[in-house]
């Protein structure tokens, strides 16, 4: 899941170089409707990075949420997390047996 993360970051991280870069290379090109793409191309970067930022704060306070009702109810967490283990093992075990058959 890391390095799933990781990966997008990257891509998206090249996608915003190479938008500046595109941006950069029609700087000196006339023209109605290449002067159109790039407020447009700047636009659509100033909104996906306002969309990260906001993604990344939602996430920062959903893993304190997290933690702090972990720290607060620890054996419940545990519970929680004990059934979901076994649901999810049970799920995996009849789809194995089903294959074999």
């Amino acid at each position: 899941m890391n390095t799933h993360k990781h990966t997008a970051s990257n891509d998206l991280g090249t996608l915003a170089e190479d938008a500046r870069a595109l941006m950069a290379a029609t700087a000196d090109v006339a023209g109605e409707k290449v002067a159109e793409a790039r407020k447009r191309l700047h636009s659509a970067l100033e909104s996906a990075k306002e969309i990260a930022t906001n993604v990344r704060d939602k996430a920062v306070a959903g893993a304190k949420a997290t933690d702090e009702a972990v720290r607060e109810n620890p054996y419940k967490a545990i519970g929680i997390a004990l059934g979901a283990g076994m649901l999810l093992g049970v799920l995996i075990a009849r789809r194995c047996s089903r294959k074999g058959e």
